[in-house]
């Protein structure tokens, strides 16, 4: 009868730690909720200053017409010639092509989230060959233009300066035929010299623009050889898309980064002519705080059954050791004043750093449970002690939330040493015995 009393014991406790999981969920619910709002946030400043920016080209498109007399066959039988048009565009990529600039990094203050933003001061350098265009009967050959794909135009400081073969040539808004490049600016350059098709000549193009964006800056590598050279007093920045950088340095004085990218490994031209989405062959920088407060708080809520569990353990080794009477509402209070410090934490972090929200939301639970314990535990030793465990156990979550690349290794080896612990003090006792002297 007492061991099935220990049992029923064993079992109300685990009934409670099932209980808890309805206020964690609950919390990290909040959470999820908090981070789709400041994603809203980002929504906002992409839709009234500039969203992310991804470049294209530039690109030279040379627009032609061709027309062809075709015989028909009308509903009566009768034969007749009508003229039929086709439109179409070649599009030539340049030889090389260079990318620089920087990213003047700031925050734009949405209620209380904080938006990164760039002002990005961008130099490219394009040479074209010389290009050999068909000549074909009926077709001719319109006006050739550069094109510069920019994914939202708004972002564009001032007038870009724009120099072909080193003459100063106006940008037009629109991107005319080539809308595989999505939205942009185009600029007319000298042509052939006989409509019908011929050699286009070689030409260098040289651009400076200032482009504002949120978040994160693409690069389309459309040349046969491109290079691109980015950097920016950011600290935090994610390198992704098609290619990672050849070279980068990543610093607390922000990065540097460096890429080239050949057309032999990369199929932006194939997918532009074939008028494809080049998106997935882009290179991507984007700027990130890896260890926010929405996914530190998200990542310590994760750990927040193991403190129940580790402090419910606690109390039934007290229990049984010290033959203490502790109440299952006992249990239930205790659990939701750990459950309760994830709330504090994500309410408090909105409006003050971190690691400054997760100290007073720290000391408000653990002050708060050292004086209970200290009464439900019959000693306010007790109570210290316990307070001096989650200390312990607080202390260690905090440097997995911080710790970005390490944080699965620290939160297994916490785990390993915490069971390798309760494995040593428990060594010598006997279960039976305990279990027989429960009252």
């Amino acid at each position: 009868m007492k061991s099935l009393k220990m049992l029923l014991r064993f079992a109300i406790v685990g009934g409670l730690i099932l209980l808890l999981l309805i206020p964690l969920t609950m919390i990290r619910g909040v959470i999820n909720e908090r981070s789709a709002y400041r994603d809203e946030a980002f929504a906002r400043v992409a839709d009234s200053r500039a969203g992310a920016q991804r470049l294209v080209g530039p690109v030279r498109v040379v627009p032609w017409v061709e027309r062809q007399h075709v015989e028909v066959v009308d509903a009566k039988g009768n034969k007749k010639t009508e003229v039929q048009v086709t439109e179409g565009h070649w599009l030539q990529m340049p030889a090389s092509l260079d990318v620089g600039g920087e990213m003047l990094p700031s925050q734009r203050e949405v209620g209380l989230f904080k938006v990164p933003v760039y002002s990005w001061s961008g130099q490219l350098k394009a040479t074209f060959a010389a290009d050999d265009y068909p000549v074909k009967p009926g077709r001719s050959y319109g006006q050739p233009y550069v094109v510069l794909g920019v994914s939202d135009a708004r972002g564009l400081v001032g007038t870009p300066d724009l120099r072909v073969d080193g003459k100063p040539v106006r940008l037009l808004p629109g991107v005319g035929v080539a809308s595989q490049v999505g939205r942009g600016l185009h600029a007319p350059v000298a042509g052939f010299s006989d409509s019908q098709g011929g050699t286009l000549a070689g030409s260098s193009i040289e651009l400076q623009l200032r482009l504002d964006g949120s978040r994160a800056l693409s690069v389309v590598p459309v040349g046969d050889d491109t290079t691109i050279a980015l950097r920016s007093r950011w600290p935090h920045p994610s390198f992704s898309g098609a290619f990672l950088p050849n070279e980068r340095r990543v610093d607390a004085q922000g990065f540097n980064a460096h890429w080239a990218v050949s057309s032999l490994a990369s199929d932006a031209q194939a997918q532009l002519r074939a008028e494809g989405a080049v998106d997935s062959q882009a290179v991507t920088v984007s700027l990130v705080d890896p260890v926010d407060a929405y996914t530190q708080a998200d990542r310590a809520s994760k750990y927040g059954i193991l403190f129940v569990v580790l402090t419910f353990v606690g109390f039934i080794l007290f229990e049984l050791i010290k033959s203490l009477r502790i109440h299952p509402l006992q249990y239930l209070m205790v659990g939701l004043a750990l459950a309760i410090f994830f709330l504090l934490l994500i309410s408090l972090s909105e409006h003050i750093t971190f690691w400054k929200a997760y100290l007073v939301s720290a000391v408000a639970c653990i002050g708060l449970q050292a004086v209970y314990l200290a009464h439900v535990l019959g000693h306010w030793k007790r109570g210290l002690g316990f307070a001096a465990m989650l200390t312990l156990l607080y202390g260690a979550l905090y440097g997995l939330l911080v710790s970005e690349n390490n944080a699965l290794l620290m939160g297994s080896l916490l785990l390993f040493v915490i069971l390798a612990l309760a494995m040593w003090v428990t060594r010598r006792v006997d279960w039976y015995a305990l279990g027989a002297d429960l009252k």
